[in-house]
């Protein structure tokens, strides 16, 4: 897979001057999110869709007007963004290497434990920060209303520029102006809010396997729900809460439940026969792989990750310099030696 250049267009020496002192002022106080305090001497032109990216959509029969969704993974460290093509149905446009998450796999719960979030989210055109700290932002919305029901805390925990992440996933200022020119376009032409859909992994029934002893599995087999009904159909899908979990293109007899953690009422939807297919499929793999013997993964991440391609980066150039190569702003490198590990190496 073949990702974007990684650098951007130097910073003028009087930016950088004032950067760097608002940059220390605000390490020190991100410790639930990435604050997203509006600085007003950092703000500039928000990007425009490149002719790069606007030729790519044209060759997938997408326009920039179309609907846009998100879908995050933890340990690929990517961030993917799909566009309706002239189907109507979602289709890949482009893939971005995460340079920087923090926190291990599994659901963002308190405030300060440094997560990056899991869950289904929903952006509007409010949500997206043109003068953030980080370069450019947007606000995932966490706790959504199932988090906030199970008294999962924190604030701004958001998509920005930079590699340093305490909860957030930072994407270097290349990778999130191209992602924020490309939303924007969609809310500014009418879509009202984008899905984001924050994933551990790829939920294959080969990977949710591999993960078999983690104490967030079956939190993570209510996620999969919803990612293989994406798979099955390339539409978003509905998301909804009851019983403690997400529900996935459910109608209840009453309407959409008001309390996430109250008994899941009577379905009364007839299951899209393409995703019961899909759903059906995936749950018997995964019952096949659960009985056999095989490599599990330990939730080994001593604090976050980093996209492969970043990892080299950073063995060769050190952390300073790989910073100077992808941010404008004198954000350092967050906990680099935790960057370098590899969370699996020699652990299967």
């Amino acid at each position: 897979m073949t990702f974007h250049n990684l650098t951007w267009p130097r910073a003028t020496s009087l930016r950088r001057v004032a950067a760097r002192s608002a940059a220390m002022l605000a390490l020190g106080l991100a410790l639930s999110g990435c604050v997203q305090t509006a600085l007003d001497d950092l703000g500039e032109a928000v990007p425009e869709i490149s002719q790069k990216t606007a030729a790519e959509m044209r060759k997938k029969r997408m326009t920039p007007q179309a609907p846009v969704l998100v879908r995050l993974f933890k340990e690929e460290s990517e961030l993917e963004v799909w566009k309706q093509d002239a189907t109507g149905r979602y289709a890949l446009l482009k893939t971005f290497p995460i340079c920087r998450w923090s926190g291990k796999l599994g659901p963002k719960k308190n405030d300060g434990d440094r997560q990056a979030p899991e869950g289904f989210y929903s952006v509007s055109k409010g949500m997206l920060n043109p003068k953030s700290q980080y370069y450019l932002s947007f606000n995932l919305g966490y706790p959504n209303k199932l988090e906030a029901a199970l008294g999962y805390s924190g604030t701004a925990l958001m998509v920005h520029g930079a590699c340093s992440s305490s909860g957030c996933y930072a994407m270097t200022d290349q990778g999130v102006g191209e992602i924020y020119a490309i939303v924007k376009a969609a809310l500014d032409s009418g879509q009202p809010a984008f899905q984001v859909q924050a994933y551990p992994f790829k939920m294959t029934a080969k990977n949710m396997a591999a993960h078999r002893g983690d104490a967030n599995f079956e939190f993570w087999r209510s996620m999969k729900v919803g990612f293989d009904a994406f798979e099955a159909t390339r539409t978003e899908p509905r998301i909804s809460a009851c019983g403690g979990k997400y529900v996935v293109n459910a109608e209840f007899s009453g309407g959409v439940p008001k309390d996430p953690l109250a008994a899941c009422p009577e379905r009364t939807d007839t299951i899209n026969p393409t995703i019961a297919a899909k759903v059906t499929t995936e749950d018997a793999a995964l019952t096949a792989l659960l009985g056999q013997d095989g490599a599990t993964h330990a939730n080994a991440y001593v604090d976050g990750g980093m996209h492969p391609s970043f990892r080299a980066l950073l063995k060769e150039n050190g952390a300073k310099k790989l910073a100077a190569k992808i941010s404008n702003i004198d954000y350092p490198v967050s906990r680099p030696e935790a960057a370098l590990a590899d969370p699996y190496d020699g652990k299967d």
